[in-house]
């Protein structure tokens, strides 16, 4: 039986079309989800995070913990607030999961953690845990609402008194903060999965309906899966399970950028990846343009002459650009063309570096 977030019955009598996700009873869509795409690259929609996990870590020796646990380096999280995405790697140096890490203060982050891979996510970090003496408290009764468009920061910081309104306005992009209203429980971040500005926002489970009902009459769009999907994917953000995975590294995925490789940090998967690295990362995950029609969609085989074969990882229809867009994991010395077999037949792609479309504006030649 699916698990149901506190926004569910409000989903319901939106009209919404739900799908199990991740073991969570989810809104796909309200209606269009074409509008609803259209309605966050050109102005404001909102998403029921609520299924995603925030999990707070806490103690003396918190610094230290995260730094073995992920990839990327927490130590470089020095103002207040100031977030980091990484992998949260195993000792073969593959993806447990994709997240992002809040710095709150000194001995205490706050880290949000996908639906489908939390439970795996908490014994996991709990076995890494000890030996720390660091807290580790998944914040069960926190709900999350993604407010994204280039109107979502402005219509969602409306709706707060006059100090936290300012407080919220002037965050700078992938930063955090608590706010003063609900006694200090509502936190903010300048953070998002679609490729425009807006806010994601932490708030008790039992002010969300309030939260999103104001929303909505504020203006701001019900967005579903489906369009926060077509939404990241032109955005050329990565999908855990489709893009990157547990048998998968960073380094193969587009994600080299997210590993830190200081001296003296050893963290989980380091070995691993300096011996790919070593030897030569044998894929990489790549951007593909269709150039004949058709429509592009995961796991469909790639060919890329003589550097051999590779699949694509995510595809779909781009209603901005109006044409099919597509990652995919191909040999290291893929070149410039590739073809992709849609129902037995192989159709011309060009191979392009992501992303596709970032603040509503196209970012590769058409």
């Amino acid at each position: 039986m699916p698990q149901k977030t506190p926004l569910h019955d409000r989903h319901v009598a939106l009209g919404a079309r739900l799908v199990d996700f991740g073991g969570w009873d989810m809104p796909l869509q309200y209606g269009s989800q074409l509008e609803e795409h259209h309605a966050v690259r050109r102005d404001a929609g909102m998403f029921d995070v609520s299924h995603m996990r925030a999990v707070d870590v806490e103690g003396p020796r918190a610094q230290e913990f995260l730094r073995r646990l992920l990839a990327n380096d927490v130590a470089r999280l020095a103002a207040r607030g100031k977030a980091l995405y990484s992998c949260m790697l195993n000792e073969s140096g593959g993806v447990i999961d994709d997240l992002i890490v809040y710095f709150q203060e000194a001995g205490r982050y706050r880290l949000v953690v996908n639906a489908g891979t939390a439970e795996q996510d908490l014994v996991w970090i709990g076995r890494q845990a000890g030996g720390y003496g660091v807290t580790v408290r998944p914040r069960g009764d926190l709900a999350m609402v993604a407010v994204q468009g280039p109107n979502a920061r402005a219509k969602a910081a409306g709706l707060l008194p006059a100090d936290d309104e300012a407080k919220a306005l002037a965050l700078e992009t992938f930063f955090g903060t608590g706010l003063g209203v609900l006694g200090g429980s509502v936190f903010v971040a300048r953070t998002g999965y679609t490729g425009e500005d807006g806010f994601e926002i932490m708030l008790p489970a039992e002010h969300v309906v309030s939260l999103w009902n104001r929303l909505l009459d504020a203006g701001v769009r019900p967005c579903g899966l489906g369009a926060r999907d077509t939404l990241r994917l032109e955005a050329g953000m990565n999908l855990y399970g489709n893009d990157m995975n547990a048998q998968t590294t960073p380094l193969e995925s587009g994600l080299a950028w997210t590993v830190v490789f200081d001296p003296g940090r050893d963290f989980i998967g380091r070995g691993a990846l300096e011996a790919q690295r070593t030897a030569g990362v044998p894929r990489k995950l790549v951007g593909l343009l269709l150039e004949d029609k058709g429509i592009l969609r995961s796991h469909q085989k790639v060919y890329a002459g003589a550097a051999g074969e590779g699949e694509t990882t995510s595809g779909s229809y781009s209603p901005t650009l109006e044409r099919s867009i597509a990652l995919a994991r191909v040999p290291a010395a893929t070149g410039a063309e590739v073809e992709v077999d849609i129902r037995g037949k192989r159709l011309k792609a060009r191979v392009v570096r992501p992303p596709f479309v970032r603040h509503g504006r196209t970012q590769i030649p058409l």
